[in-house]
């Protein structure tokens, strides 16, 4: 009787192939119309689909250089970066002690326990509920500004980066912070020795995940630094979009602008964002 193939090393699994090939095209084709439509002049956008797949007549960079104009770009990007950095500092100083202090505790206590699900629950309210009393606080407070955009960042992210940070922690044995005690270390000073070392993976997952969220957001600086003549990157692109239309060249372009900080930065972290997965899949 003759053997049926199998797929595996030797043979082809074509289903999980032509998955792969499909979310490839998913995500390579809006990438290539970006890149496409921020190179074009805009008589050369058509309404038919062979003009919108078609290579621009020729690469220019002006529509970059008029995007950098009006987005006044040096200074968004100085603010988006700001903001950024200062929130991914707070989010991994902040939020990993949180998660280590909750994690280890939550098995042997009631308080600790209510408050892990007290926090995590926040995931799960919307944005949209919390904008208006929001918006009154913060002027209230006179941080209706970039540092109350930070503040609210910093707590909005909170939920998602203490459930990573608490189930990380189940992977480092108790047996460290044991011989630390016996050695005479507090728990301040096992946490910043040990235990913050060793999440470096997680710290680094998390600090990709909190810059994501912090870059591209809007509503929080449309709201909350309204009027303060700040603008971050994703707040001065509104300018390509009127009443009357988008002017789609310019705003393409500037969205690869924005888009090449971020990349750097991820492509810094992917090397512990592995290490994080394999690490937290593997006990």
């Amino acid at each position: 009787m003759m053997k049926k193939k199998q797929s595996g090393v030797g043979g082809t699994n074509w289903p999980v192939t032509i998955l792969l090939i499909i979310g490839c095209i998913t995500v390579f084709f809006p990438l290539y119309m970006a890149i496409v439509i921020a190179f074009k002049q805009p008589s050369e956008m058509t309404n038919n689909i062979a003009g919108a797949l078609s290579l621009p007549s020729s690469f220019s960079l002006s529509n970059f250089t008029e995007a950098m104009r009006v987005t006044d770009f040096w200074n968004s990007l100085g603010n988006s970066v700001l903001i950024t950095l200062v929130t991914v500092v707070l989010a991994i100083a902040i939020h990993s002690l949180a998660g280590y202090a909750i994690g280890r505790n939550m098995g042997n206590s009631k308080f600790y326990k209510f408050s892990y699900l007290y926090i995590v629950s926040g995931m799960f309210v919307p944005f949209a509920i919390l904008m208006m009393p929001l918006v009154k606080q913060t002027s209230q407070m006179g941080i209706g500004n970039r540092v109350g955009v930070i503040v609210l960042y910093t707590v909005f992210y909170m939920p998602m980066n203490l459930l990573l940070y608490s189930g990380y922690l189940k992977n480092i044995p108790m047996a460290l912070e044991e011989a630390a005690k016996v050695d005479g270390a507090s728990t301040w000073k096992t946490y910043w020795s040990i235990i913050f070392p060793i999440m470096k993976p997680m710290h680094a997952t998390v600090a990709v995940l909190t810059a994501l969220g912090t870059w591209n957001d809007v509503m929080t600086p449309l709201v909350i630094m309204s009027g303060t003549g700040k603008n971050t990157l994703p707040l001065a692109q509104l300018n390509f979009q009127t009443q009357f239309g988008t002017n789609y060249n310019l705003a393409f372009a500037s969205y690869l602008l924005a888009l090449i900080p971020i990349l750097i930065f991820y492509l810094v972290c992917q090397k512990q964002i592995l290490n994080g997965v394999v690490n937290g899949a593997v006990k």
